[in-house]
Order: C-alpha cells, then structure tokens, then sequence
C-alpha cells in the first residue's frame, strides 16, 4: 500500500467518523516510533553537536509547527 493511498484512507475514515481522536494519536504514535523524532535542540544534546551543527547539517522536517530530525538511522 502506497503512502498516498494510506492517508487517503485515513482522511476516509475520519469523514465517516470511524476514526477519532485518540485513534489519530495511536497513529501519530506509531509513527514516531518508527521515525524516533527528535527536536533539533533534543537532538543538538543526545548527539553532541550544537544546535546550529545539527540545523545545518541534518534535514528538519517540520510538524504541528515545530522542527524535528528524523533519527531512525
């Protein structure tokens, strides 16, 4: 299953009320696990480097508003 076509199934599922909430949670949850994301400055520290070592040399991702690594090398 494509990645397209799991959020399109998500989106389906949440205009159908068949899933709510907490189960968009669980979902974001998952993914994290397998992404393990970390914020730059989170990321800076578990890794000795600097906050701007880590912004300009790791790609960011930005979600809810915020910047994360994704640390699941």
């Amino acid at each position: 299953m494509k990645s397209t076509e799991i959020s399109n199934y998500i989106a389906q599922q949440v205009q159908n009320n068949e899933l709510d909430n907490e189960g968009l949670v669980q979902i974001i949850a998952l993914c994290d696990s397998f992404l393990n994301l970390k914020s730059i400055s989170q990321y800076a520290k578990d890794n000795n480097l600097s906050y701007n070592g880590a912004k300009k040399n790791r790609k960011a991702v930005e979600l809810f508003g915020s910047k994360f690594i994704i640390d699941n090398d």
